[in-house]
């Protein structure tokens, strides 16, 4: 899929269309699995001077005095290792582990800050996709146009201010530091390795911080950068489209969306019913009936097992009447959609539970006897079983 991606790219390329609109989420997503990410080498390079400086700082005495101790035991020798060249090599691979492990929490300092520095901008990806040959690079055509494209340009000027600026501060340490630099060498060995370990922690933190400001001004330009090289044709947006309306997932995830939907608007509309009338178990059909607007009374909402249930629970929490009616409640269910009139043949059935509802609010409020329910309500044959709307209509 992505070499078809990459080969539909190029020949969009080649059509000389404008790339006038943002890359899509799923042109970014491909693109990162390709390897194709922002990145900053600047931000890189000055992290990890900046390690490299702060290890000086934190660990710098230390080392030195190690250092110092593994060169002195280094040139200390007695007539019997004189006279023995395994022992020369044995202290030589010692001399060298000590000196490893000395060195192991500035190189694990150093490696830290190689791997967090690009995955800070862009993040971390791992894609083989990048070692793939790209036989296009070979095209002296293309070679031309990137050698003097405005991306060649940015990085001459970036090249031309790191040397500027890194030798600027670099000549101003030299010049503050240089009565420390010749009073190093009227001190004793140790103090003076202690001393110039500081010095250059310190100056490293200063050329760190002349980076940085580069890779100030480089990341934002790399941002840009990375924008347009996946910016779309219109072509590509509406291929795009076509290809994720055309996926599966897309598809199916898109209809449970229309289903949570069309279910949170149903279940919105059970506490306008007059009557929900259950099967009592297994269905729940809520009715409305506004003779000022329909000739016959509405489906709000309808559901079988736990959507019954729930319809049930929202009818009782705001007061609507729920009226147990099996045949009329599969009737209903088999033969209406949400929305819909209810057909002619249970006019007469839906008519006699409004009745009765109405009857029940007027004893309530303490006006007539208490109604009746017909244990039979009239339900022509055949409404109240699968394939009931066939025989409705």
């Amino acid at each position: 899929m992505d070499c078809q991606f990459s080969g539909a790219r190029m020949a969009e390329e080649d059509t000389g269309q404008e790339k006038t609109e943002e890359a899509t989420p799923r042109r970014l997503e491909r693109a990162r699995e390709e390897g194709q990410v922002a990145r900053s080498r600047e931000l890189s390079t000055a992290a990890i001077l900046l390690a490299g400086s702060v290890a000086l700082l934190v660990f710098g005495n230390a080392l030195g005095s190690g250092l110092l101790g593994i060169g002195r035991d280094a040139l200390r020798f007695d007539r019997r290792a004189i006279q023995d060249p395994d022992a020369m090599l044995l202290q030589l691979g010692s001399a060298s582990a000590e000196a490893l492990w000395m060195l192991a929490p500035v190189f694990i300092l150093l490696l830290l800050a190689a791997v967090l520095g690009p995955a800070a901008l862009g993040g971390w990806v791992f894609s083989t996709s990048a070692l793939a040959p790209k036989f296009e690079r070979l095209d002296p055509v293309r070679g031309l146009q990137r050698m003097f494209s405005v991306r060649s340009l940015v990085e001459l000027l970036k090249a031309i201010a790191k040397v500027l600026l890194v030798g600027t501060i670099t000549v101003l340490l030299l010049w503050t530091l240089r009565g420390e630099l010749a009073a190093m060498a009227m001190q004793p060995l140790e103090p003076a390795i202690h001393h110039a370990v500081t010095m250059l922690g310190w100056s490293g933190l200063a050329l760190s911080a002349s980076t940085l400001l580069i890779a100030a001004l480089d990341v934002p330009f790399q941002l840009f950068d990375h924008a347009q090289k996946l910016r779309m044709t219109m072509q590509q947006v509406r291929d795009e489209l076509k290809e994720s309306e055309g996926r599966p997932e897309v598809k199916s995830r898109i209809r449970q969306l229309q289903r949570q939907f069309a279910r949170s608007r149903m279940m919105a509309a059970v506490p306008k019913a007059d009557v929900v009338i259950t099967n009592p178990t297994h269905y729940a059909v809520a009715l409305r009936y506004d003779a000022g607007r329909a000739a016959a009374p509405m489906l709000l909402a309808k559901g079988s097992d736990l959507v019954a249930l729930k319809i049930r629970e929202i009818a009782e929490a705001h007061g609507v009447p729920v009226v147990s009616s099996p045949r009329l409640a599969r009737a209903i269910w088999f033969t209406t959609e949400i929305e819909a009139e209810i057909p002619a043949g249970l006019y007469l059935a839906v008519a006699q539970v409004l009745a009765y509802v109405f009857h029940l609010r007027n004893h309530r409020r303490g006006r007539g006897s208490a109604p009746v329910l017909p244990d039979e309500l009239p339900i022509p044959e055949g409404m109240d079983i699968p394939g009931g709307a066939a025989r409705a209509g």
